[in-house]
């Protein structure tokens, strides 16, 4: 305890007075071990926070790693249980195509000879009436095989479909088709959902233009600005009156909209009608 004292006593002495001062030789080995140990203590410190940042990083590297193998078996059943329902939906598609395809077709046959051998007008009236439901059943048919088929879910095979399905539809009538794109990217991935909500917003938009407008043309517009889609179809036919009500149509087209978080807007003048739909991709 003496010895301790003496160091403090010529250790405070050196440090407040700045001069040489004569120490025993037993208190400098003294101050000499106790430097000796504070260095020790102080790099064992420095060492074991060293190890312990170490260990903490490792911890948390590993976390994050199975974090990330977490989220990775997650994509990895995703991914299955979307393999599964497209095999499913390709299943669905073939079986439709043989079985329902032919039979639409047979039945189809069997009508158009039913009237070659018909004689009374109103039993070719009725086998007309057959033949027409077969076609709409078969039209439908191919809508249906089109939806499900997954190597269509690109923006190119909506707009090409959307298209041609609208020139086929307005073939027969006096309505011409103008059809324009802009900016569309043929492989942007676009999910069945929003392909099927799309294809039956237009389909319903073409056939209002077709009873309703009295209009001799339709304009159908595609444009792509990154990641949104915007479809305009325009008409130049006597619009919709201010009286009139939305019908059901109108409705369900925003209906459909709305469950893919897109929107739906109708301009009318006495010059036409102009619907848009937009949504993100």
């Amino acid at each position: 305890m003496q010895e301790i004292i003496l160091v403090l006593y010529y250790t405070l002495v050196l440090i407040l007075n700045g001069k040489k001062i004569v120490m025993p030789d037993k208190i400098k080995l003294t101050i000499l071990l106790i430097s000796i140990i504070i260095v020790f203590i102080v790099i064992s410190l420095a060492f074991i926070t060293y190890l312990f940042n170490k260990k903490r990083l490792l911890f948390l590297q590993e976390q994050q790693l199975k974090e990330a193998e977490h989220q990775n078996q997650l994509l990895q059943k995703e991914l299955e249980k979307q393999k599964v329902i497209e095999q499913e939906r390709e299943r669905i598609s073939h079986d439709m195509h043989d079985d329902l395809g032919a039979g639409i077709s047979a039945l189809k046959l069997q009508a158009e000879f039913l009237k070659q051998k018909a004689t009374d007008d109103d039993l070719q009236c009725d086998i007309d009436e057959l033949l027409k439901t077969s076609e709409e059943m078969n039209t439908s048919m191919r809508e249906m095989l089109w939806s499900l088929n997954s190597g269509n879910d690109t923006l190119g095979s909506f707009v090409d479909y959307a298209i041609l399905y609208t020139g086929n539809f307005l073939k027969k009538t006096k309505v011409i088709l103008h059809s324009e794109c802009e900016g569309i990217i043929s492989d942007t991935p676009i999910s069945t959902e929003l392909r099927r909500n799309l294809f039956l917003c237009l389909k319903e938009a073409v056939n209002n233009v077709y009873k309703h407008s009295q209009a001799n043309a339709l304009k159908l517009s595609f444009s792509q600005n990154e990641n949104k889609l915007l479809i305009t179809i325009q008409d130049n036919g006597i619009g919709i009156p201010d009286n009139q009500s939305q019908g059901n149509g109108l409705r369900n087209m925003k209906r459909r909209m709305n469950e893919v978080e897109g929107e739906c807007n109708i301009l009318s003048t006495n010059s036409g009608t102009s619907l848009t739909f937009e949504v993100k991709l």
